[in-house]
């Protein structure tokens, strides 16, 4: 039979190119050793992830896994993957 499944909700930022320090206070907020680093005149970030380093572009979102984990994600699929939850 098949079943339909929906994703649990994630965190998840989008880089911007300006929004530095909104990136670390998400990232500190990880107990483990995962994290970003800036590259200079590029406009983009290198994250360190479970599966190695990953390359976020603006526009690109940062998401935090079920695990704690880091991982980019393009902006079409993450919209097509992810919808906003609404808090109360």
């Amino acid at each position: 039979m098949i079943k339909t499944y929906r994703k649990k909700p994630v965190e998840a930022v989008q880089w911007t190119g300006e929004n530095v320090e909104e990136l670390k206070k998400f990232f500190n907020g990880s107990k483990n050793r995962y994290g970003f680093y800036l590259l200079p005149e590029t406009n983009r970030i290198s994250i360190v992830a479970r599966k190695g380093t990953v390359i976020a572009e603006i526009g690109d979102y940062i998401i935090k896994g079920v695990k704690g984990e880091f991982s980019s994600c393009k902006p079409d699929i993450f919209e097509k993957t992810y919808e906003e939850v609404q808090s109360d």
